[in-house]
């Protein structure tokens, strides 16, 4: 509590240090709105809307509030019992600052995660729209379709990171889980963006690393990590809206890449599924993660919005490039409607399925979660959700561990509040 304390404290004096104009803080350019308006946004655009008034501080907030109400249950019977009540909260705070005329920095930290007892910067990033910082109009052609994004944060691999629950971040997520296999992992990363005419590329790298450090041991084998996107985006007409994407992640170190999966340092959305009487549990649980060595990552997604119908999915494909080899392949499929004058209600069904093996000789395992929900955006910047969710593991490769049969299902409440 006292770390909190001093944390929001240091904010606080920051804030007040910096010159703002507080009336027009939320105008920021090349930006992704806050809360509903932000609903189904993948890379900011490049339309050039927002006149450049000096230097603009938008300070924000994220709060989600969980009751679990879920039921679980193995071959083993040692999973522990699960009673329904309220969930530790969660908390994010965002200083969003516009530097200069189509420079813009990023910065979130996480007041309060699952994970972390502690408040901690989660990341942030600098993302270049224009450069007349260097001479007025400088490669201003170029600039026009392109945006250079520098950090430590989480990077553009796939589409379903823009839709997932990022710690107290969850409006934009329809559902209260991420995807079993959650593509999502802070590294220090700078990647180049292309769009023109609905045609998205996106080529960048990482240091491979979650964890920063200069220690160098003997059996240190560090390699950068590569990935980029290739997709088509475009609204057809007034009710059709079609996104075709494909991404791929590569690295063949053996003491980097293994973050991909692993990089939610928050924790999952539900807790103390899978965990047992004798042995606890994991934080990150019921994901799957199988911290590959030299990976090699490819997701797809298609979205199609016709109307209020939405529809988002995944084939993604994880395999090991060491000698051991391994995979596993995840699918998805989310279907929403949305309604109301503002389609400010939706309901919806998510299907997710991963199937694979840690190395080639291993039996395979697999993991099936379906997700059944609703949604009710109060205010453009409060949104209230009911799902049920249930998830069941199959397969010879979990035999003699605590998935054997296992299987967790029940309801959630989860309200949300981003500003």
């Amino acid at each position: 509590m006292k770390t909190l304390k001093n944390s929001i404290l240091v904010l606080l004096l920051v804030m007040l240090s910096l010159s703002v104009k507080a009336q027009n803080q939320r105008n920021l350019q090349f930006f992704r709105p806050v809360g509903q308006a932000g609903l189904n946004v993948f890379e900011t655009g490049k339309a050039d809307t927002i006149p450049y008034e000096g230097v603009k501080v938008r300070v924000g907030g994220d709060f989600a509030m969980q009751f679990q109400a879920l039921n679980q249950s193995n071959d083993l019977d040692s999973l522990v019992e699960l009673g329904s009540n309220l969930n530790l909260p969660t908390a994010n705070f965002n200083l969003d600052v516009q530097l200069y005329d189509g420079v813009r920095m990023h910065l979130r930290t996480y007041l309060s995660a699952r994970h972390h007892e502690e408040s901690w910067v989660k990341g942030g990033y600098l993302q270049m729209d224009k450069l007349d910082f260097i001479k007025d109009g400088f490669m201003e052609g170029f600039m026009d379709i392109a945006t250079i994004t520098i950090g430590l944060d989480e990077f553009n691999y796939g589409d379903a990171h823009f839709r997932r629950s990022d710690n107290a971040r969850a409006i934009y997520n329809p559902f209260v889980g991420n995807y079993i296999m959650d593509a999502f992992s802070t590294e220090a990363f700078g990647d180049l963006t292309i769009q023109t005419n609905g045609i998205i590329g996106v080529i960048g790298l990482t240091n491979g690393k979650l964890n920063q450090n200069v220690v160098v041991n003997d059996n240190t084998d560090n390699k950068v990590s590569f990935f980029g996107k290739l997709g088509y985006d475009n609204q057809l007409n007034d009710d059709l809206r079609l996104r075709l994407t494909g991404s791929w992640y590569m690295n063949n170190g053996t003491t980097t890449g293994t973050w991909l999966y692993g990089g939610d340092r928050a924790g999952a959305r539900y807790y103390n599924v899978l965990h047992t009487l004798a042995e606890g549990g994991s934080d990150f649980e019921p994901r799957i993660n199988a911290r590959f060595t030299k990976l090699t990552a490819i997701q797809v997604n298609p979205f199609i919005k016709f109307k209020g119908l939405e529809f988002f999915g995944i084939y993604e494909v994880a395999s090991n490039g060491d000698d051991a080899g391994g995979a596993f392949t995840q699918t998805a499929a989310e279907l929403l409607y949305r309604f109301g004058s503002n389609e400010n209600f939706y309901l919806g069904g998510r299907y997710n399925n991963v199937t694979g093996k840690n190395v080639d000789a291993a039996q395979e395992k697999s993991t099936s979660r379906i997700n059944v929900g609703a949604g009710w955006f109060l205010t453009n910047n409060i949104l209230t959700k009911l799902e049920y969710v249930n998830q069941s593991y199959s397969g010879d490769g979990w035999n003699n561990t605590k998935y054997a049969g296992a299987e967790f299902s029940g309801i959630n409440i989860e309200a949300c509040i981003s500003f």
